[in-house]
């Protein structure tokens, strides 16, 4: 554990249940936060063991902590041991402000925030996953069970809870996992960094379809693959690259049912990807036909970024990131029918896929970048004052509307 502490500024603790998610999801929030001055703190599993994250959030200033966490799973054992980690680190840092994301960050954060008298606490919830997502039945419905009221037992202790979509807001309340005296307000998602995710040519010939998640069922992959093979009878021609591993959630793809999609030829499989903008800037449609409950898909924001013409489902958190018609396709969950002649229009009228594109860049500057977002919420937490956001803003954003580059 680095133990560095200041006595002059204020402190801020950031917990994720990922080293990497610290740099590749929250960097742009970690700089902003250094940047108005607080000592910003990091804590996740693994962290000190990750040089490479270590390594970046150090250069940028960020003090970095490992805390014992699974980040599947309802072991008792273990995530009291995670409470009792988190509580003692809070203790030695003192911060007076922490914010969890994701799940179990978001429970055991707020629960050893409250024990340890943080004066400040928040929440931001970045999806609501496998126990909110399909049919509450089985071990699902027990988990939900578990989840709602770990989550109620948790949020009543919170300063504030940020949302990345109205459903979700909308749900906790109607559960009473939200109770009306705790405040809520819905982000535009993560937002994407756009100056990282850049423009990019879309590539020659007949329309190429990707999709980037974690290999589970509740991602649409098996929906992405059926569709695929059925378009390939047509237009053998036609590529379909998966990117992602298999996962631990209880919902995952089998390596038997990758392997033959493969096999078949219906999936070119590019595996985890350290980067994903190479994949992205091979593709013509992004497709994610997710019916689990995201709370805004990053993969899709970054693919609007780079001009990408998208498709995905009417499911909360998706719904909110296109337009029907104008950048894309909304299709009904689970369809195969559905997102086949979606990716039927692309294939048959090619030119959808520029004027398309062009304007997922355009909804993505406008509503989803990063430094808006983080502007938001630094105000929501009493971090910046609205004129401080202003002004920044200004600076991080100066391209002008007759600036917005052209997909070809």
């Amino acid at each position: 554990m680095n133990s560095k502490v200041s006595i002059s500024k204020r402190r801020f603790l950031l917990i994720s249940c990922t080293s990497y998610s610290l740099v590749n999801f929250r960097g742009p929030l970690v700089q902003a936060l250094i940047n108005a001055g607080l000592e910003v703190h990091t804590a996740a599993p693994g962290l000190l063991e990750d040089t490479k994250t270590c390594q970046q959030l150090e250069a940028w200033g960020a003090i970095t902590h490992d805390c014992p966490m699974q980040r599947t799973g309802l072991n008792p054992l273990k995530d009291i041991i995670t409470l009792q980690s988190l509580y003692r680190l809070m203790r030695n840092i003192r911060p007076e402000m922490v914010l969890g994301y994701t799940i179990k960050p978001v429970v055991y954060g707020m629960l050893a925030a409250w024990l340890a008298k943080v004066p400040q606490r928040y929440a931001l919830i970045t999806g609501l996953g496998y126990a909110f997502a399909g049919q509450a039945s089985g071990k699902r419905a027990l988990v939900f069970q578990i989840v709602r009221r770990l989550y109620a037992a948790a949020l009543s202790k919170a300063d504030k809870v940020f949302f990345q979509n109205p459903d979700d807001e909308a749900l906790f309340r109607e559960l009473g996992i939200l109770r009306k005296e705790v405040p809520s307000q819905v982000l535009n998602g993560s937002g994407v960094d756009m100056a990282h995710f850049t423009v990019a040519p879309l590539p020659p010939g007949p329309p190429r379809f990707l999709l980037i998640a974690r290999l589970l069922g509740d991602k649409g992959v098996r929906q992405y693959a059926n569709a695929a093979r059925r378009i390939k009878q047509q237009h053998p021609e036609m590529i379909f690259q998966l990117a992602g591993d298999i996962d631990s959630n209880p919902d995952t793809i089998t390596q038997e049912e990758l392997d033959a999609w493969v096999k078949e030829g219906a999936i070119q499989h590019l595996g985890w990807l350290d980067d994903v903008r190479p994949a992205i800037a091979d593709c013509s449609v992004y497709v994610l036909p997710s019916y689990y409950r995201e709370g805004t898909p990053r993969s899709v924001l970054e693919a609007m970024s780079m001009g990408r013409a998208v498709i995905t489902t009417d499911a909360p958190g998706c719904r909110e990131t296109v337009i029907d018609g104008d950048n894309g396709y909304l299709i009904p969950v689970r369809d195969v029918d559905a997102l086949v002649e979606a990716m039927e229009n692309f294939i048959d009228s090619p030119s959808r896929v520029q004027a398309m594109g062009q304007r997922s860049f355009e909804i993505a500057k406008d509503r989803y970048d990063v430094h808006k977002v983080n502007a938001v919420m630094l105000e929501a937490m009493g971090v910046v004052s609205s004129d401080v956001n202003n002004e920044e803003e200004k600076q991080l954003n100066p391209m002008a509307a007759s600036e917005i580059p052209r997909i070809s």
